[in-house]
């Protein structure tokens, strides 16, 4: 990369002592290919972070965040099977349809 570095500045510096570039045109140039080159790197950087971490045995923030939404919804579904589970049959009717059916002895007792 050093060579790299060298190798641009000596072209630079020629094409400068030519008149081909003006100082302002390879400061330009010299800028970009910084810019390239750091880009390049942070690349290179993060897929060897990425390699490690996960070789490691490191979850990832975003994976964390999927299971945490998924174990929220598995919560909400157990509490709402749970709390249909819980409601009893409706009694209402069959005490309803019983008293229908059972004489009313206190009217007859009361003739």
């Amino acid at each position: 990369m050093a060579n790299d570095l060298f190798s641009a500045l000596r072209t630079y510096l020629t094409k400068i002592s030519s008149g081909e570039k003006t100082p302002q045109e390879v400061a330009a140039a010299l800028n970009a290919w910084a810019r390239e080159s750091g880009e390049a790197i942070k690349v290179k950087i993060e897929e060897e972070v990425k390699k490690n971490v996960s070789r490691m045995g490191f979850a990832k923030a975003s994976d964390l965040k999927r299971l945490e939404r998924e174990i929220m919804e598995l919560k909400a579904l157990v509490k709402g099977k749970a709390t249909s589970a819980k409601k009893k049959p409706d009694v209402k009717k069959k005490v309803s349809v019983a008293k229908a059916r059972k004489p009313n002895t206190a009217k007859k007792k009361g003739k």
